[in-house]
């Protein structure tokens, strides 16, 4: 049975926040930015926009409590504008969310969950991303550098968005940490980068909350990224999570650990992608363990994209509300019912629509995934909530993307690294 825990699900209705206005208004500069540069300004400042989009129909069964749910949404609202001076040293990058508008309520999707949501992926807040970064070369071989805003830290994987499936993994808030006040620097040297961050624990609440600024440097993480050759790539990330899920800092702290390997390449007449990832989360001190295994695949030769997922991820069992698709919050460590493993599959076929302007990019996909719950410890039971242990969903939709497209989360000597590299952007 759940529990009556009214949330503050964004701004009131008829009234726009202070975080949607400033969002508002930094797209509204972006698009001003996009007009046509003056000769001087041509020299000094280079101005990229892009924007994306995806209106997608899922049908989801079971749903929590049983039965079947069918809904229709635009996900992942995006609005990116990037400044740089001509030599790169110097970079503005910003990244506008508005599922805050479009999916309040989040969207469907088996075993999904965090911030509050339990198989029902949150919207992000509306400034996914607004980072300040600066980067000196020193040598050939050596190049350091910093930034400061709110965004990513250096840890785990891309962004979901950033990758071939729509559906978001299991395992989103094992394998990445986002939308956080940070400081970060970082160094490379040849073919290897070590990054730093500290940041504040707590996750968003809802849309247009910022990070709590009481609470900046109570947690950190670190990344060393190698690549090898070219098109491989491979991550070891460790953090440290000061009570992440309690915004006043009174829950469990959380140990992380992430490893990866990403290739991209040539095959035959089109590219390939695979990523594989591991990822361990610990609270308590060891009380609570979530670990997490995926691995995707893309093939894609023009104007054809099929992709295939599969994880296997544990995930927390809490304390529901009157509404089953929430969890209550604020969330503690006796909220905690039980843990279960979820092992997903997940296929998807997309086709780009030829005879559009070269600006506009139009996909037009479909996905099917199975997944199946198994439980593992604690008082949650699998069929006695949803009426059975396995599941299903259908997704039919069009994705839109407009100007180049951008590898969030990574800034100054990762972002440098990205330069020049085809195919960094998967869909």
């Amino acid at each position: 049975m759940g529990i009556d825990a009214r949330q503050d699900s964004g701004a009131p209705r008829g009234r726009v926040s202070a975080s949607l206005r400033l969002s508002i208004g930094l797209a509204a500069a972006g698009w001003l930015a996009a007009a046509p540069p003056s000769a001087a300004q041509a020299r000094r400042i280079r101005l990229d926009l892009s924007s994306q989009a995806v209106v997608a129909a899922t049908r989801l069964s079971p749903a929590p409590g049983g039965g079947r749910l069918t809904e229709a949404q635009v996900e992942q609202p995006l609005v990116m504008v990037h400044a740089a001076e001509r030599s790169g040293k110097i970079r503005l990058d910003v990244a506008l969310d508005f599922e805050g508008l479009t999916m309040p309520d989040g969207v469907a999707g088996i075993g999904t969950w965090g911030e509050g949501f339990v198989d029902r992926r949150h919207p992000h807040t509306y400034v996914h991303e607004i980072m300040l970064s600066a980067t000196h070369a020193l040598s050939e071989q050596v190049g350091v550098s910093a930034a400061a805003g709110k965004g990513f830290v250096s840890f785990g994987t891309d962004d979901p968005m950033n990758r071939p499936v729509l559906r978001f993994p299991v395992n989103h808030h094992w394998a990445q940490v986002l939308e956080r006040a940070v400081v970060l620097g970082g160094v490379r040297l040849g073919p290897a980068a070590l990054e730093g961050a500290v940041f504040n624990g707590d996750e968003p609440e809802r849309p247009g909350q910022w990070p709590n600024a009481d609470r900046f440097g109570d947690s950190w993480s670190g990344r060393l990224t190698v690549r090898p050759v070219t098109g491989v790539e491979a991550q070891l990330s460790r953090a440290r999570i000061s009570s992440p899920e309690h915004r006043g800092g009174s829950g469990l702290p959380q140990d992380k650990w992430s490893a990866s390997a990403r290739v991209r390449g040539a095959v035959g007449a089109g590219s390939g992608y695979l990523l594989a990832e591991w990822a361990r989360t610990a609270e308590a001190d060891g009380f609570f363990v979530f670990t997490s295994a995926l691995a995707e695949v893309q093939l894609e030769w023009s104007p054809h994209r099929v992709y295939y997922r599969f994880e296997r991820t544990s995930r927390p069992e809490e304390l529901r509300a009157f509404d089953l698709s929430r969890s209550v919050r604020p969330h503690l460590d006796d909220a905690i019912l039980g843990i279960t493993r979820w092992s997903v599959h997940t296929v998807g076929y997309a086709i780009r629509l030829p005879r559009l302007p070269r600006w506009l990019f139009a996909e037009p996909m479909t996905e099917v995934a199975l997944g199946h719950a198994a439980h593992l410890s604690g008082a949650f039971r699998v069929e006695d909530f949803y009426g059975r242990a396995t599941f299903a969903s259908v997704t039919v939709g069009l994705r839109l993307r407009q100007g180049p497209p951008h590898r969030m989360g990574r800034y100054g000597v990762m972002r440098e690294a990205d330069q020049g590299a085809t195919g960094e952007h998967v869909h």
